[in-house]
C-alpha cells in the first residue's frame, strides 16, 4: 500500500469542496441573499472577469427563480491573476449586499467580497450560456408586484413600498425585475439584439433580443403603451447592454432598430438597472436606412374651415449658430409651414448669457427669416417675455413658449380695451355677447399660481380664421422630468419627484379650458405643447381629459407610433395636443425628424415636433 502526502492547498481545498456552500443557497429565492453577512466557501466555474472582480456558476437548480450565477467583487490585481475564464475554483468570502451610499433608492446587489483561499481544481471548464428567448423568456407589461395602484408603475402616490423592505419571493414569468434577479451573474446569451435608444454617454445601449415583445413601433423601438386591464406597458423584458469585459468599446454609431451581433455575458444590477456586461463588445450588423419623411398634413390655401398646426419643443434655441437654422429647416421642409407653430424653449437674445435681457425678438425674427429663406412662407410671431430667470430652463436663458402663424390663414382677435399681456398678467375669460374674450390677447394663465413657480407659464390666445372661426390656444411646457428614482429602482412605484406640481399645473390649465367651455361649449380650444409627461400616467391629466380629447385618439393613431421623444428602453410621448369636444375631425403625424437619426449628435432637438390638421368650421 503506497501512501500519498496532499500539499496543504489542495487538502484544504478539499476540505472546502466537502462544506462548500451552492451558489444558489447564496442567491435564495428572493430579491435578498438569506445568508448575509456569513462567511462561505465555495466550488464553482469562472464564466467572465472584469476589472473589479469575476463571476461564477454554480450547480443549477430546477426552481428557475434561483441564479446559479454569482459575483466576487475585487480590485486585487493580484487575486484576480489567480483566476482565469474556465477554472474551477474553490474560494472563502463573505457574502455581501451593494449599494453605492450615494444611491439609496438602487436596489442591492448580492455578491461575495473579500476572496481568500482560492484554489484552482481543474481549468479550461466550459460553461453555456443562459440563451434568453429560449431557456428563459422574459415577461412583457410589468417590473414589479408592489406597483399597485391604477396606473401600475406610474401610479400616484409613488414610493408606497421598497423591493428590499418587503423582499418577496421572486416571480420571474411575470415581473421584468424578478426576471432579471433570478439570472443576477449568470452568463446569458442574448441573440438578435435590437437597440431602442442612442447610447448614453458611457457607451451604453438599451436593447431586446429574440424574444416576445410588446409596443414595437414601425422603426423597432418599443413604445410606452397600455396594456392589459389599461396598466401602463413598462416594456421590462429590456435590458441595458454596459462596458464590455474585456475592455473594448460598444459601437458608438446606434440608433432605434439598429441590430447587432449576438450578446455572451453576464447579468448584474448597476446605476439602478439591470444590465448585460458582455465578454466582449456587439457589432453593427444593420441600421435603418429610411429617414424621416416630412409631414403629409398640408392645409389648403383655398379651404380656409381647415387649419394645420405644429408642436415643436426646439431645445434651448438661441438667436445664433447652426441650431437656429436646423430648426428652420425642419418647420420648412418637414413640418411644412403649418399655419399655427406651438413651439417651446425660444431663449431670450443673448441665449445662455446671464445678463438679465428677456427679450426674446431677435430670436424669433432670426427663426422666422430663415424659415422665410428656405420656403415662400413669412410667419407673424407673438410671445410673451418672463421675469429674468423665474421660469426655469438654463440660467439666463429665460426660455418661453412663442407661436408663429401664417397671417393670411390667423389673426390675433382685437377689441376694445384688449391688449397684449405682461409677464404677470393673468388673462382671464370675459364674456361678451355670450361668447368667451380673453382679457389680454396673448395673455399667461394664471401666472402668479405657486404651480407655477420655477416653470414657464402657459401662453394663451385667440384667433380668428380667415372663414370668421375663433380659435383659442394654449401653449404649455409643464415642469421639466427632473429627479426621481429608475423605472428598476426600489421604490415602489418609482419616485416621480414633480409629479404633483405638473398635476396642479395641469389644473390650472384645465380651469382655464373649462371657463372658455362654460360660456361656450363649441369654443374651438387647442392645448398643446412640451408636458413632461406620458398620458399613461392619467393621475396628472384627468382634469384636462375630463374636458378635452388627445389628437391621436381622435385621429386613431396606432397606440404604438404615439411618441415624440426617445428615453432608456421606451419611445415615449411627452409632447401632447388636446382638443376641444367641437374639434372632431382631425389627423395628426410625430415627425421623427430628431429620434430617427443615425447618431445622437445629428439630431437638432431630443423632441419630435408633431403636425396636425383639423377642421373648424
Amino acid at each position: 500500500m503506497k501512501c500519498f502526502a496532499l500539499s496543504g492547498s489542495v487538502l484544504a481545498a478539499l476540505v472546502s469542496l466537502a462544506a462548500s456552500t451552492l451558489v444558489t443557497d447564496v442567491n435564495g429565492i428572493s430579491q435578498r441573499t438569506p445568508l448575509l453577512g456569513q462567511t462561505v466557501n465555495l466550488t464553482a466555474v469562472v464564466t467572465a472577469k472584469g476589472p473589479d472582480g469575476f463571476y461564477l456558476h454554480g450547480d443549477p437548480v430546477r426552481d428557475k427563480r434561483v441564479s446559479n450565477g454569482l459575483a466576487v467583487f475585487t480590485e486585487s490585481k493580484t487575486i484576480l491573476a489567480q483566476v482565469a475564464v474556465g477554472d474551477m475554483v474553490s474560494l472563502t468570502g463573505k457574502v455581501s449586499e451593494f449599494r453605492p451610499a450615494a444611491d439609496p433608492d438602487y436596489l442591492l446587489l448580492t455578491e461575495i467580497e473579500s476572496p481568500t483561499n482560492i484554489v484552482v481544481l481543474s481549468t479550461n471548464n466550459t460553461v453555456a450560456p443562459v440563451v434568453i428567448g429560449k431557456d428563459r423568456i422574459p415577461p412583457t407589461q410589468k417590473y414589479s408586484p408592489l406597483d399597485v395602484g391604477p396606473d401600475g408603475w406610474l401610479s400616484v402616490p409613488n414610493n408606497q413600498s421598497r423591493v428590499d423592505t418587503v423582499n418577496g419571493t421572486l416571480q420571474p414569468d411575470k415581473y421584468g425585475i424578478d426576471f432579471w434577479q433570478s439570472l443576477q451573474g449568470q452568463l446569458v446569451a442574448i441573440p438578435k439584439p435590437v437597440a431602442i435608444d442612442f447610447p448614453n454617454s458611457f457607451g451604453e445601449i438599451w436593447v431586446y433580443g429574440d424574444w416576445p415583445v410588446t409596443g414595437k413601433n414601425s422603426r423597432g423601438g418599443l413604445s410606452l403603451t397600455f396594456g392589459p386591464h389599461g396598466i401602463p406597458d413598462a416594456n421590462p423584458e429590456t435590458i441595458i447592454v454596459g462596458a464590455p469585459l474585456d475592455g473594448t468599446k460598444n459601437p458608438k454609431t446606434v440608433g432605434i432598430g439598429t441590430t447587432m451581433s449576438d450578446i455572451v455575458g453576464v447579468i448584474t444590477y448597476q446605476f439602478g438597472f439591470y444590465y448585460v456586461l458582455p465578454l466582449t463588445a456587439p457589432t453593427v450588423l444593420s441600421s435603418p436606412s429610411a429617414p424621416a419623411p416630412p409631414t403629409t398634413l398640408v392645409s389648403s390655401p383655398r379651404d380656409h374651415c381647415e387649419i394645420t398646426i405644429g408642436d415643436y419643443n426646439v431645445d434651448n434655441m438661441a438667436p445664433t449658430g447652426q441650431h437656429i437654422l436646423d430648426v428652420a429647416n425642419h418647420i420648412a421642409n418637414f413640418l411644412r409651414t403649418p399655419d399655427i407653430m406651438f413651439i417651446q424653449e425660444v431663449q431670450d437674445n443673448t441665449g445662455p448669457t446671464d445678463d438679465g435681457i428677456v427679450s426674446a425678438n431677435v430670436t424669433l425674427s432670426t427663426l422666422v427669416a430663415a424659415i422665410a429663406s428656405a420656403s415662400n412662407v413669412t410667419y407673424s410671431w407673438i410671445d410673451i417675455d418672463p421675469v429674468n430667470n423665474q421660469d426655469g430652463g438654463e440660467p439666463g436663458g429665460n426660455i418661453r413658449q412663442a407661436y408663429l402663424y401664417r397671417p393670411e390663414k390667423l389673426s390675433l382677435v382685437s377689441a376694445p380695451g384688449i391688449i397684449a399681456g405682461g409677464s404677470l398678467d393673468a388673462t382671464q375669460v370675459l364674456q361678451k355677447s355670450g361668447r368667451p374674450l380673453l382679457s389680454f390677447n396673448p395673455g399667461r394663465v394664471d401666472p402668479n399660481n405657486t404651480a407655477w413657480q420655477d416653470s414657464r407659464k402657459p401662453l394663451a390666445a385667440m384667433w380668428k380664421t380667415a372663414s370668421g372661426e375663433t380659435l383659442f390656444t394654449v401653449n404649455l411646457h409643464l415642469f421639466s422630468k427632473i429627479g426621481g428614482t429608475t423605472g428598476q429602482g426600489d421604490a415602489r412605484p418609482p419616485v416621480n419627484v414633480p409629479v404633483a406640481q405638473r398635476t396642479s399645473q395641469v389644473e390650472s390649465v384645465a380651469a382655464f379650458v373649462k371657463s372658455i367651455l362654460t360660456i361656450d361649449h363649441h369654443a374651438n380650444v387647442i392645448v398643446a405643447g412640451d408636458c413632461n409627461e406620458f398620458l399613461q400616467t392619467r393621475s396628472v391629466f384627468a382634469s384636462l381629459t375630463s374636458l378635452m380629447t388627445d389628437v391621436d385618439e381622435v385621429a386613431n393613431v396606432p397606440a404604438v407610433e404615439r411618441y415624440t421623444y426617445v428615453f432608456d428602453n421606451n419611445c415615449e410621448q411627452l409632447d401632447h395636443m388636446f382638443l376641444s369636444p367641437s374639434i372632431t375631425h382631425a389627423q395628426v403625424e410625430h415627425i421623427h425628424v430628431n429620434n430617427w437619426a443615425p447618431t445622437i449628435d445629428d439630431r437638432v432637438s431630443d423632441h419630435d415636433p408633431t403636425v396636425a390638421k383639423i377642421r373648424l368650421c
